[in-house]
């Protein structure tokens, strides 16, 4: 026998070397894996020639291959081997671990996981009854040497993660070996601490064999702490705690204690089992993680690695200490919190970008809490917190370059610049609100510290560095040296001052001092875009201080209107660059934002400045029509404060006449009702050859941007007064409701309603643009300009925006980009007029009669060839009255969810995902597409939410965690929802949408559908007399849902929950749905007719709920879908063991039979068995 063993052995060996070695063909490799997988298979001498294979005396490869087999051996031929088999597979693999390895600094690590694997799924079949002894038996292996010490550690690590971590066994053999270990953890973690000090000592003393066992050691008490009662952690005084501290100062050791630490003080639980956690503040330990925290290190992998999970545990201890200061256990506020927060600032300072990101929420959570931030030692830590943010704010430290010391671990932890970026604009909003929290502790400290940085930042000439403009020369890229300087003080300066008129009263602001920095800032002059842009973010921040005194508003607003037409010298010939165009916008933005924050405080400047707007109206060049708009909706946010009807209409229709006149003419409505015109109109049927030729057409199609964006700035601008007093008293209110509340008018009411018939015609057309005969009207220079956005696109996908040189292109490339950011933005624009006319015109716009009709024959026309990018959700439905649910929303609902349920059905099903039928419109490629059409569907689902069933936001945002729970009757339909199923046209078109998106490759509205919508709506019909057809198809509907997303647990929960209910309900008078029970696989037919006559009967009371919802999600486990990952995968089958809990006694309710109930039976001798 041994002679066959011996040859075989050969050729396995062999044929290892051939799929090992890189000189190998693809057929030998793929001869020899199928060699190899049929040995093991069919071979009846796999324990033999493993166990050969895996002596000391062949190389690693083989021997990890040895190893592999008995694995193999163990893991699939386990339950037909003998008694007597397993007991000498056993030994010898005992006896492998005693003497079948190399010294420990030998040994390869693969070859000893593979060894500890076998032991692990042994144990996992024979441990604790048949194999009671095996924890001794690995104590006595310890007392043999390092390796045998290792080895036991890498069997207990890897048995804690399959059964606790990975679950990758059955329930009960996970539970007999849980609750084994569980038993024995004291004398695990007896023996664990036992072994890691013993090492360590010995380590000490130069020993490096013995390090490798204290990794080991800690790593497996790592793969403990996490699920073990939190008593094991925190006995003996936090002995453990202590000793991980210790080890912090232990180059070789210490990250393993910080992971150890980390996972550890991570634990939740309950606040009195967490309260020996204090004990780290203790002196001695909290000079460990100090020293350790501010120890200095290079760019060293282990090094920075340890830094980051030093840095975690100093978070998490902050988690704790926030969590039980304060608590009903009497926590104080620890001696050494100064201490503490001295660990964590080393690391809020550390050049590291990620690391100063860490600390960033738990020093909002310090400044937040209610008695901590009240403490001496937070206060001052606060402002020296403040003064850091001035270097940490700042950009710096790119991947790509040298410029500081961040920069070199930045390579470490980020792919590019642009993921830099992102980090860095994440890290400053977290950032910024602990900036914010921080001025609430010390307000004035805060105040003085920006005032001081905005005067140096003011005073210090400007330094572009290398990274000079590439359109002026002088001028800072986004990147110089100043120009992220200021960007970094704006910021800071915004948070505080914010911060500062909420938290002060009016008498302690300090008034003159920030007068005074006004002023600075004010005559601050700079011709550098950048630089102005932070200017007048400054401003806006200091404004408040201009209300204590009205004087200096001309100053401001002069300082302010220039910057709206800025102009880099002779720039006006050619296109602006983006800084430029991005100053522009935002001198607006700020007159925008003065005129509706303090709308009353520049009434008295209102004649002054509609003066001014009327000069640069007067001159074509100075703006453009998008700067136009937003300085007449500055305008109409002060003409609010005229709290006069008819003032403010004369107002209004003044200010609306040149757009009312041309938007109305008679060259512009024969435009917006013909497809062909309004393209010739545009340029879009022109061929462009040269892409720097001037565009003629740009004029026309400003007009039409002009048009309707003044349109949209009147509907979102002009209002009524909040008063009710002075809306009456003003002419607003026109009568009262029923409810008694009133009714308004809106002054911008009678001038919209003469250009809405247009704007209905322009939504037609867009419509009307995706026809084939329209498309090839395109020329070949837009034949792409209906694509989606690459700004869109990018953001969808999730790719960074290029940061680099932004702030010198030019906005748009070429005529093609202006062409399609033009369609883009207009067909939005249109929709934003739509959403917001109601809630501006209110009675006015929703009793226009024919509305439903207008609507439906322009926004609704041609849906089938519009691109789902181009869909948007009609947010008019959101703000309707319910006096016109019925000649409004039916009329207006009804065709849109007839067309996505014919959407639905012709795309989603039949291909399990979503998809655009006419790809060759837009030429969007399948995966930039596909981010767009889930995105475009999951706001489907989420209006679906809102209309129908849901009255409650934080339903629709409902975390699966929070588990599946039905509303009560009275609650589950919104008042609209009500309305709608009124229509039964409606009503089963939503049936039929919910339950087929329970198949739907979305996890998401999966699970929203089962829990909240499928059930709101199928219990509305309950009660009627449905087709048994109908009854299949929703029942099988749900199964369906099962098979596609069962394996996911809070889809399983509303699948399971929503089909129980479905056959509780419709059981009893439709036999189908048993037909439909008999033909999940493998149901037990016995447990499926005891479950339906008690179904049938109604006999299960309110206490046995939880138990009948059990026995059903085992009935209908089989149809329950696995995962694409264990569909191929071969299964391993582990038998349970003689159970090591004893079957309690079986218990009967005296009281189920009615016949026997009464004091005799209470006190029979049978009693006891009850």
């Amino acid at each position: 026998m041994a002679e066959p063993i011996r040859a075989l052995c050969d050729e396995l060996i062999k044929a290892v070397n051939v799929m090992m070695e890189a000189e190998s063909s693809q057929t030998y490799r793929l001869e020899a894996l199928k060699f190899i997988e049929e040995f093991k298979e069919k071979s009846p001498f796999c324990v033999e020639c493993g166990l050969q294979l895996a002596e000391k005396s062949q190389t690693a490869v083989v021997r990890h291959f040895g190893l592999q087999i008995l694995e193999h051996v163990v893991k699939f031929k386990w339950n037909d081997m003998a008694p007597q088999e397993k007991l000498q597979l056993k030994n010898c693999t005992m006896g492998l671990l005693s003497d079948g390895t190399h010294p420990i600094l030998q040994e390869e690590c693969h070859v000893k996981d593979a060894l500890s694997r076998i032991v692990v799924e042994m144990i996992k079949r024979e441990w604790p009854q048949h194999w009671p002894d095996m924890l001794k038996e690995m104590e006595a292996l310890t007392a043999m040497g390092d390796a045998q010490t290792e080895l036991v550690m890498l069997v207990l690590l890897r048995l804690a993660e399959d059964v606790i971590t990975f679950q990758t066994l059955p329930t009960q053999r996970r539970r007999d070996i849980q609750h084994t270990l569980t038993q024995n953890m004291d004398s695990i973690f007896t023996f664990l601490l036992g072994i890691l000090q013993l090492h360590v000592n010995e380590y000490k003393k130069m020993a490096k064999a013995h390090w490798r066992v204290g990794v080991a050691t800690l790593n497996t008490l790592a793969g403990y702490i996490d699920w073990v009662a939190l008593v094991h952690i925190t006995s003996d005084n936090c002995h453990l705690l202590e000793i991980l501290c210790l080890l912090l100062s232990e180059p070789e050791l210490q990250l393993e204690a910080a992971e150890c630490l980390l996972i550890a003080i991570s634990r939740k639980g309950k606040l009195e089992e967490r309260k020996p956690f204090m004990v780290l503040f203790d002196e001695v330990a909290m000079n460990y993680i100090l020293s350790a925290a501010q120890s200095s290190g290079g760019i060293v992998e282990r090094r920075y690695t340890f830094l980051k999970r030093l840095c975690q545990v100093l978070c998490a201890l902050g988690s704790q200490i926030c969590s039980l200061v304060g608590s009903d256990f009497e926590v104080q506020v620890p001696l050494n919190l100064d201490k503490y927060m001295e660990a964590l600032f080393a690391f809020t300072t550390h050049p590291s970008q990620l690391l100063r990101s860490s600390t960033q929420m738990t020093w909002g959570n310090l400044f937040r809490h209610e008695i901590l931030s009240k403490d001496a030692v937070v206060g001052q830590m606060a402002i020296k917190y403040l003064r850091a943010a001035r270097i940490s704010l700042v950009k710096t430290g790119f991947p790509s370059k040298n410029d500081c010391p961040g920069c070199e671990f930045s390579r470490v932890d980020f792919d590019s610049d642009e993921d830099f970026n992102c980090s860095f604009n994440s890290f400053r909003a977290q950032q910024g609100e602990a900036v914010r929290l921080a001025c609430k502790i010390v307000p004035f400290e805060a105040f003085q510290i920006a005032r001081e940085w905005v005067q140096y930042q003011i005073c210090t000439p400007i330094d572009t560095g290398n990274t000079t403009s590439k359109t002026e020369k002088g001028l800072c890229s986004a990147l110089s040296l100043t120009a992220v300087q200021w960007d970094a003080m704006t910021f800071f300066t915004e948070s505080v001052l914010g911060q500062l008129f909420k938290i002060l009263e009016k008498e302690k602001i300090p008034i003159d001092e920030g007068m005074e920095l006004l002023q600075m800032v004010v005559n601050y002059e700079t011709r550098d875009p950048l630089i102005l842009s932070c200017v007048l973010t400054i401003i806006s921040s200091l404004f408040p201080f201009v209300t204590h005194q009205p004087h200096f508003l001309p100053q401001v607003l002069f300082k302010i209107f220039p910057s709206i037409t800025f102009e880099l010298v002779e720039e006006c010939k050619a296109p602006r660059t983006r800084a430029v165009k991005n100053l522009r916008r935002h001198a607006c933005s700020s007159i925008i934002r003065i005129c509706r924050d303090y709308s009353d405080f520049m009434l008295p400047c209102f004649d002054m400045m509609y003066e001014h707007v009327k000069k640069l109206f007067s001159s074509e060049l100075l703006l453009t029509q998008m700067e136009k708009c937003a300085l007449m909706e500055a305008l109409i946010l002060i003409s609010n404060q005229f709290k006069d009807y008819n003032k403010q209409k004369a107002f209004l229709k003044e200010l609306m006449a040149p757009v009312t006149a041309q938007w109305l003419s008679e060259e512009m409505k024969s435009v917006l009702l013909d497809p062909a015109t309004f393209l010739a109109y545009v340029g879009a049927d022109q061929v462009i050859s040269d892409a720097d030729t001037e565009d003629q057409m740009g004029i026309n199609r400003s007009r039409i941007s002009f048009c309707v964006n003044t349109i949209l700035g009147v509907v979102k601008r002009a209002r009524w007064p909040a008063n009710p007093e002075e809306a009456k008293a003003g002419g607003f209110v026109v009568s009262t409701a029923s409810d008694g509340a009133p009714i308004y008018r809106n002054p911008c009411a009678e001038p919209l309603q003469a250009l809405l018939p247009n704007l209905f015609a322009l939504i037609r057309t867009q419509n009307n643009l995706f026809l084939s005969e329209n498309i090839n009207r395109l020329s070949k220079t837009f034949t792409r300009v209906y694509d989606i956005m690459d700004v869109e696109k990018n953001f969808a996908l999730g790719i960074p925006q290029p940061l680099l040189d932004a702030y010198d292109s030019s906005a748009y490339r070429n005529i093609a980009e202006r062409m399609q950011g033009f369609f883009s933005s207009l067909y939005d624009n249109c929709y934003h007029v739509l959403g917001n006319a109601g809630p501006c015109m209110q009675q006015d716009f929703y009793a226009i009669e024919g509305l439903a009709e207008q609507i439906v024959g322009s926004a609704f026309t041609h849906l089938d060839s519009v691109p789902d990018h181009r869909l948007r959700p009609l947010q008019l439905v959101m703000s309707c009255p319910h006096d016109y649910y019925d000649s409004l929303l039916n009329p207006l609902l009804g065709p849109l969810f007839t067309y996505l349920l014919q959407v639905i059905l012709t795309s989603y099903t039949i291909s399990g995902s979503m998809w655009l039928t006419n790809q060759s419109i837009c030429h969007i490629t399948m995966f930039s597409y596909e981010p767009f059409s889930v995105s475009y569907w999951h706001c489907i689902f989420f209006f679906f939410f809102f209309i129908i069933c849901l009255g409650d936001e934080e339903m629709v945002l409902m975390d699966s965690s929070q588990g599946i729970q039905m509303n009560t009757p009275s609650d589950e339909l919104s008042e609209l929802g009500k309305c709608l199923l009124q229509s039964e046209d409606i009503y089963m078109t939503l049936l039929t949408i919910c339950f087929n998106s329970l198949s739907w490759k979305d996890t998401i509205n999966c699970q929203r559908c089962a829990s909240v919508l499928c059930w709101t709506l199928l219990k509305q019909v309950l009660g009627c007399n449905l087709l048994p057809d109908a009854v299949t198809w929703l029942y099988t509907s749900v199964l369906k849902g099962l098979q596609m997303h069962g394996q996911h647990e809070g889809c399983n929960a509303a699948l399971t929950q929503l089909a129980l209910f479905i056959y509780e309900s419709l059981r009893p008078r439709y036999n189908e749905l048993r037909f439909i029970m008999n033909q999940i696989p493998d149901i037990h037919v016995e447990a499926l007719e005891q479950f339906d006559q008690k179904t049938i009967q109604s006999t299960v009371s309110k206490a046995g709920e939880k138990k009948k919802r059990e026995q059903f999600k085992r009935l209908i486990a089989g149809t329950v879908g696995k995962p694409l990952g264990q569909q191929f995968k071969k299964e391993v089958h582990i038998r349970n063991l003689p159970s090591l809990f004893k079957k309690p006694k079986p218990t009967r309710d005296i009281l189920e039979n009615t016949d026997t109930a009464g004091l005799i039976t209470l006190f029979s001798s049978d009693h006891d068995n009850c």
